[in-house]
């Protein structure tokens, strides 16, 4: 008898994009999110291998939908830039990000935040900046071999990484990038497009005017030639007419 072999049956393995839950628990904590996230975007614009986020899901490990997070932002160098579903680790070359960002809200727990720095430990995460915007504190860890070593003094402190320089001030927190542009927020940045647009119309009509001046004043000079050259013909046909009357106009 001979015995019929069932081929094995693959099983597709869903990696979810989203598991309900909003981005930010307030206004102030997405704020946040969105600054340090576009901000990023800024000081990496072309570098196609830099690959920038906020609240994806990134899978570690495949074939295992349930090892995963959602970072507020992350940052992944050595992946190209584009549109992502998810960060399915192992179809990024396996690299996982190196650098995320955590903005705190009351309803983070500390067994979630426990949860998450054993996370980004154990799956690779180089830096690790977790700030309270209710309380402007800000903390900062560093993976040294297995495991995070926390930066002792996060005010002035530069990311290896990113090269942007934490500042902690009385009220907020300022991020400033190595050639000195602030972080702000897309209000302020479309503010500051909107004065440089009215600085650039201010220097065009300067130009312009200074170029309608110019212009008038080659017109004048240019008249002025011309009426001298009139005056000259003018005294040469005189000096024509006193000769054939007989004048010696060279003891004029």
């Amino acid at each position: 008898m001979v015995q019929q072999v069932t081929p094995e049956t693959t099983i597709e393995v869903i990696y979810p994009e989203s598991d309900g839950q909003p981005m930010a628990d307030n206004t102030e904590q997405f704020a946040w999110i969105v600054k340090i996230k576009e901000n990023l975007e800024i000081l990496f614009p072309s570098p196609a291998d830099v690959f920038i986020a906020g609240d994806l899901f990134w899978y570690p490990v495949q074939g295992n939908p349930n090892i995963k997070q959602a970072p507020d932002t992350m940052v992944v160098f050595g992946r190209p830039k584009g549109k992502r579903s998810s960060y399915l680790q192992w179809n990024e070359e396996n690299i996982p990000p190196q650098v995320v960002f955590e903005i705190l809200s009351p309803g983070n727990t500390l067994k979630e935040m426990t949860k998450k720095l054993q996370f980004y430990q154990r799956y690779g995460v180089e830096e690790y900046y977790i700030y309270d915007p209710d309380k402007n504190d800000l903390n900062g860890l560093l993976h040294s071999e297995d495991s995070f070593e926390v930066i002792e003094e996060m005010n002035g402190w530069v990311s290896p990484r990113l090269g942007i320089r934490f500042t902690l001030t009385l009220d907020t927190l300022e991020i400033v990038s190595s050639t000195g542009q602030k972080f702000l927020s897309p209000g302020e940045i479309d503010q500051l497009r909107e004065q440089e647009r009215q600085r650039a119309e201010q220097e065009r009509q300067a130009k312009e005017a200074a170029l309608q001046e110019l212009e008038a004043a080659s017109q004048a000079k240019e008249a002025a030639l011309q009426e001298l050259e009139e005056e000259r013909d003018r005294y040469q046909e005189l000096l024509a007419k006193l000769k054939e009357k007989g004048i010696d106009t060279d003891n004029l």
